[in-house]
């Protein structure tokens, strides 16, 4: 066979396993390039990383290391075929594959080696004995390299090497010396390998259950990461996906407000429908939703009480650019009610908004900024304030001392503040901060033994009036 036709064969075989499954050749991407070329470099590139151009990558080194050695051999590669060794590649180390000849003469070797040992010929044994080692050496010393290289790292092999020159020299240091060694006292060199070896494999032992461990423990420690990465990128994902919700509320509602004949108009039907869409997206998103829910709806006095045309319903305008409030007759375009009762709003950010008459049983208000909120006629009742910031915080109208808990039965009184104020019976007040000291005058009266005790500084000197039966 001559190198061209080798040549030639070889890169016909290439040609072929780079042909896809289907017929179309991947090496044609590369004329593809047009467009998008940073998508499509890309798109090369990952082809080329995967796992089946990888195979055939390494199958095409191989050949043109077979095509390397067809060369060197020039003319005289066709009669020195036949006994020449084949070579495997793995792991970028050969290993001797023996020809049949080559075989023939092994097996030979083996039969010389058994008729010398029949007839007890010294000659013809040793000559198969040296036969048969050259052979078997030649076959077995590249292999073992490959054994080696993939079962033992440089460092381990090192450290075999110098156990095994220590052993060794050790033994030739107990072999030369004068030092006389009583072997009746001290056991039989056998029994001293014996003891070596069952220490060697007690340690090997120890030595492979520490590996497991690391290797379970870094496997823990990759699964944990993994589960880290994954939650967070949940919460990523829950996140946009929450934003988008409340963006589309914020679009629906103002274009019922918008409308000509929009929310502020005396509308029920379509406040009805602001009310739903509200309690709807407020039961499905986490507290940040609701306070940015909330402060949008404050914000926009869509849930203030507001003065209207008692003909036709429409929102009166103060004069000075707002619109007028009426805390008696006025009517919201969202009531909220129950919607945020036992709800979680904690850690979130509710200034200057209005949560007024809204029913807020066992709601969680924990380290939430209330700087100027209104709060009055609300329903607190076993709600968790502890840690919020009541800076300027509305519980109730009128003076502190007159000031008392809504009533089912009787309406409020704005100027005197009778029946104005929140219901804040057996509310945590724990930690609280910046709380005025009429509004704390006002919790301590109304708030129960319960209560009591968790405001800060005290009550002293505050009467209970909550014990009088005053209020509802």
């Amino acid at each position: 066979m001559s190198i061209e036709s080798n040549s030639d064969s070889n890169e016909s075989f290439l040609d072929n396993q780079l042909q896809s499954e289907n017929g179309i050749r991947h090496d044609k991407i590369f004329l593809s390039v047009t467009g998008d070329k940073d998508q499509e470099i890309n798109e090369v590139l990952a082809a080329l990383q995967s796992e089946e151009n990888r195979i055939k990558l390494s199958k095409a080194s191989q050949y043109k290391a077979s095509d390397k050695a067809n060369n060197e051999g020039g003319a005289n590669s066709d009669k020195t075929n036949g006994d020449k060794v084949n070579y495997i590649y793995r792991n970028g180390t050969s290993l001797n594959i023996l020809q049949p000849k080559a075989m023939v003469i092994a097996l030979m070797a083996i039969a010389v080696t058994i008729i010398g040992i029949s007839l007890d010929n010294l000659f013809i044994g040793a000559l198969g004995v040296l036969v048969n080692l050259f052979l078997s050496g030649t076959i077995l010393i590249p292999w073992l390299k490959v054994v080696l290289s993939e079962w033992l790292t440089p460092q381990q092999r090192s450290l075999t090497i110098a156990l095994i020159g220590l052993t060794i020299a050790v033994i030739a240091i107990v072999r030369f010396s004068d030092v006389p060694i009583n072997w009746d006292a001290s056991g039989t060199l056998a029994e001293w390998f014996g003891a070596l070896g069952q220490i060697s494999i007690a340690i090997i032992a120890v030595y492979v259950a520490w590996r497991q461990y690391v290797i379970s423990k870094n496997l823990t420690i990759q699964q944990n990461l993994l589960t880290v990465q994954q939650n967070n990128l949940t919460i990523q994902q829950n996140s946009i996906t929450q934003q988008q919700t409340i963006d589309s509320y914020f679009q629906g509602i103002s274009d019922l407000v918008l409308d000509d004949e929009g929310l502020l108009e005396d509308w029920p039907q379509e406040r009805l429908l602001a009310q739903g869409r509200t309690a709807a997206i407020l039961g499905s998103v986490d507290a940040q939703g609701k306070a940015k829910i909330i402060r949008f709806l404050s914000q926009s006095k869509l849930l203030t009480p507001l003065k209207r045309d008692s003909h036709l319903g429409r929102a009166i305008f103060d004069g000075k650019g707002g619109y007028a409030e009426d805390r008696y007759y006025g009517v919201r375009v969202i009531d909220l009610g129950v919607m945020l009762a036992g709800a979680d709003l904690s850690h979130s950010d509710l200034r200057w908004t209005d949560l007024s008459d809204a029913n807020l049983v066992r709601a969680n208000l924990s380290d939430c900024d209330l700087v100027k909120a209104n709060l009055a006629r609300c329903i607190l009742y076993e709600g968790n304030l502890s840690d919020s910031d009541l800076n300027g915080t509305r519980l109730f109208y009128g003076t502190a001392e007159n000031a008392s808990p809504r009533s089912r039965d009787s309406p409020p009184n704005y100027k005197t503040g009778e029946y104005t104020g929140a219901v804040v019976q057996n509310v945590d007040f724990s930690n609280v901060k910046r709380m005025p000291e009429r509004v704390k005058y006002y919790c301590c009266a109304w708030c129960g033994d319960k209560s009591r005790a968790t405001i800060p500084g005290g009550c002293q000197g505050i009467p209970n009036k909550l014990e009088e039966g005053i209020g509802d």
